[in-house]
This record gives structure tokens, sequence and C-alpha cells, in this order.
């Protein structure tokens, strides 16, 4: 049989080959369709008979957990066997206590429709298992004929002579090879039918794409709120910041200079240095006050020279010991806002330890892992931190969800506070 090549997804993949994935898919199907309908019948029956007594509850619970799991793996060998993704899907957060996250869980509409696709699915993998071997093993039988054919009792009505009505022992096995050379041809259009039958129902019910859509708004809706209040915040510090700094120093600089003038004026050159000197003082502490402000906001080695070395002159400055722990790729730029909201995370990060942690040592690890930049920050001092309304912490919450990012924060008493950011990839930038 000639081999031709059909488009699957953006590569073309030989028809034979597509042909095997399809036969995979169709018979480790049949070994997911069982377990899958066995726990959510089961499940379903006992959770419902059983909520008079509220054990059903966390029996239906677990039984849409299992159907979530096996409706990852069929969203997953559907996409392969396809070479293109399903339309998206949502499932709603988790969060809270146990019984929280429990009655979440039960609300879940994503869920109950993998439950009925467990259910629903099982006769139809079972038909499309059924009918993909049965029709590609009858193609490889009738095709070897001439193989095994002899070893059967000739009784002469074969299929030859009752279509022919012509008796021939050659002839018989020729027509059964040329019935197999024509079954198994036919054999790719037979799987792609079954795989599609398959694929949809997989469709139906294991995606959602408008409910992924308005996810998608909200949770686009919440990065908006969440970047607006990240910067009235930032305005906030820097406002107190610069009023209870520079400006301070500066109207004493102003005064200092007002007075050496007077004292010119009345021939004391003496006093009048003295003065310029306190000047000079201020001056040289409102600008090294303001270049310390300027490295909150976007220090320019960030930009200048990249994530690692922004990171490694922060730890420099920190008056607690730090180890950096940086695996980034060589001469290559991660994008800005990534670069920014790491470098922030850090930052944050060393100055709680020093502030508040009574630390001695901080441990500092950045990493690429797939698609997304992981930044953890882990001190040794007496824990207790969290994310609170109107702390350091809340904020770096918002600027992370800015980027549609998320921090974790773990700091029981006693230590250790590890804050561990998760920031999205959104893009690779040259390097300079």
């Amino acid at each position: 049989m000639t081999d031709t090549t059909a488009s699957a997804g953006p590569t073309a993949v030989p028809l034979a080959v597509r042909a095997g994935r399809q036969l995979g898919y169709h018979v480790t199907g049949l070994f997911l369709a069982v377990p899958a309908f066995v726990l959510a019948t089961a499940g379903l029956s006992v959770g419902a008979g059983t909520l008079v007594v509220w054990i059903g509850i966390p029996v239906l619970a677990a039984t849409l957990a299992v159907s979530r799991w096996f409706a990852e793996l069929e969203r997953r060998s559907t996409e392969q066997v396809l070479g293109r993704s399903l339309p998206p899907h949502h499932y709603r957060e988790l969060s809270g206590g146990l019984l929280r996250r429990t009655v979440s869980r039960l609300a879940d509409p994503q869920l109950w429709r993998d439950l009925v696709h467990a259910i629903v699915a099982f006769p139809v993998r079972i038909t499309t298992f059924v009918v993909a071997v049965t029709w590609v093993v009858a193609g490889i039988g009738e095709l070897l004929a001439f193989l095994w054919m002899w070893a059967l009792p000739d009784d002469g009505d074969g299929l030859l002579w009752l279509i022919t009505g012509i008796r021939s022992a050659v002839l018989e096995r020729t027509l059964h090879t040329v019935l197999g050379v024509v079954v198994l041809l036919l054999a790719p259009a037979v799987l792609s039918l079954m795989t599609a039958i398959r694929a949809g129902l997989a469709s139906a019910l294991l995606t959602n794409e408008s409910a992924a859509l308005r996810a998608r708004a909200a949770q686009l809706e919440s990065s908006r709120r969440s970047a607006v209040q990240a910067e009235a915040q930032t305005l906030r510090r820097l406002e107190r910041d610069i009023h209870d700094g520079p400006q301070q120093r500066l109207v004493r600089l102003t005064m200092d200079l007002e007075a050496a003038a007077r004292r010119l004026d009345a021939a004391d050159p003496d006093k009048a240095r003295a003065l310029v000197g306190e000047a000079l003082d201020h001056s040289r502490e409102a600008l090294t006050e303001l270049r310390a402000l300027s490295r909150g906001i976007a220090p320019p080695i960030l930009a200048d020279r990249g994530l690692s070395a922004a990171l490694a002159a922060a730890a420099a400055r920190s008056p607690v010991e730090v180890a950096l722990e940086i695996d980034l790729p060589d001469r290559v730029r991660l994008a800005d806002a990534v670069e920014t909201t790491a470098y922030f995370v850090v930052t944050e990060g060393l100055a709680n330890a020093a502030k508040h942690a009574d630390a001695s040592l901080v441990t500092v690890a950045v990493r690429v892992d797939g698609d997304r930049l992981l930044v953890q920050v882990r001190d040794d001092g007496r824990g207790g931190a969290h994310i609170g309304k109107g702390h350091g912490l809340a904020g770096l919450a918002d600027r992370l969800a800015t980027v549609e990012g998320a921090l974790d924060v773990h700091s029981p008493p006693g230590g250790p506070t590890v804050l561990t950011a998760e920031i999205p990839l959104r893009g690779l930038g040259a390097g300079a």
C-alpha cells in the first residue's frame, strides 16, 4: 500500500503514522472508558443516595474530582491525535477551607460536564474501539489469506462461489487478498471517522469556550483593578517618601543658603562657609535619597544589563546576607514587565527580611519553568508574614496580578518565610 501524506496541524504527517495514532487512540480509549464509567456511575449513585445524611456531599465531590482527572486525560489524548488544541474550558478557582472548596466543586458546571462525559463516552468508546480494531484486524487477516486459508476445510462454498458460482481455491484466496487490500485502503477513512465521533463528543462536553472567555474577561478586569491599586499605592509611597526625605532636606538646604547669603551680606564669611558646608551635606543626602527612590521605581541597571545584574546589585545593597541562585537563559532578555515584576518581588522580600523578619540569611532563587518565571525569596527569620490589606505583600500581590501572576506566602510562626511568585512569560526580547 502506497503511503501518502495528510496535514494534521502545522506539519504533514504520513497517513500510516496518523492511522496508527488513531488506532492507538481507540485502543487506549477503551481501557480509560471502563474505570471512568464505573467510578462515575458508582460515585454518582452512592453520592445521590446518601445526600440525605450529608455523606453524599464528599462522595460527589470526590467523584467530580476523579471525573476531572479522566477528562484531562481525554483532552490531552484527543489533542495529540488531532494535532491541534481543543477549544478552551474553565474550572472555578478553589479557595478557602475544606467546606468552601467542596461546595465550590459541587457548583462547578464543567465538573458536572466531565461526569456526564465519563458516563456517555462509555458506549461511544466501546463502539469506536470495536469498529476500528475489527476493521484493521479484518483487513490484515484478509490480506494474509494465502498464509492461513489452506488450513481451513475446503467445502467449495466460499465467498467466490457465493458471488460468481465458481469453485477455485486459488481464486478464492486471491479474492480475499484483494478484499484485504481494499479494506486496509479504507482503514484510514474509517479510523478518521471513529476519531471524529469520539473527538466531537469530547469537544461538546469537555470544552466550553464561552465560559472560558467569560472567565478570561473577569480575570482581565481583576488585573486592571489590581494595576490601578498598585499604581495608586506606588504613588502614595513615593509621595510620602519624597515628603519625608528629599523635600525636607531641600527645604533645609534653601534655609541654609538664605542664611549664608545674609552672612555674606554681613561680611561674616566664616559662618557663611559653615552654612554652605551644611547645605552641601544636605544636598548630597537629598541626592542619595532620590537615587534610592529611583531604584525603587525602576533601576537603570535593570534596563541596561538585565534581571541578573539588577538582582546582584540589590543583593549587594541588602543589610542581610543574600545567596543568589539565578538560572536564566544566556543573552536572552525576558519581557520588560516580567523583569520589572520579578525585581520588585525580590526587593520587597529583601526589605521585609531586613525590617521585620530579623533574618540572617536570605536565599533568592529565580528560574524559568516552561512558560513561567518562578521567583522564590526565602529567609531564616521569625516568620509570621501574611498578605494583609495595607501591607507591602498585599501591594506585591496586586503588582503580580497586573501581569496575571500569583504570589504564595508560607510563613509559619518561627519561620522560615518563603515568598513564591509565578510570573507568566509574555514574550522574549533580544538581549542587550
